[in-house]
């Protein structure tokens, strides 16, 4: 969910501020709660499942769908850059909805 998907969803229901949302989303994900997705430079999607996994990106929906990482192959990563190590590989694939004729 997004931030804005979740004060969508609270609206009416509660009094919550959109600072409150962004600050619970971002404590969450630096507790290792939640983990941050960016799937576009202005906008971050939060997912629960902590599980090892990738993710399709619709741009149209902006629906993320999780697919397990033995699904894809990856041969080898480049050496990142002098004086750090890898910390791990995640794989946004964006996709759209396929237009009918």
């Amino acid at each position: 969910m997004s931030a804005e998907h979740i004060l969508a969803e609270l609206k009416g229901r509660s009094q919550v501020s959109k600072a409150t949302v962004y600050n619970s989303l971002k404590l969450f994900a630096e507790h290792g709660l939640i983990r941050q997705v960016n799937v576009h430079s202005e906008r971050l999607i939060y997912d629960s499942n902590m599980r090892p996994h990738h993710h399709f990106y619709n741009v149209d929906t902006g629906e993320l769908t999780d697919f397990d990482p033995q699904e894809v192959d990856i041969a080898q990563i480049p050496q990142p850059p002098e004086g750090t190590i890898a910390e791990g590989v995640e794989i946004v694939i964006k996709v759209r909805n396929a237009r009918r004729n």
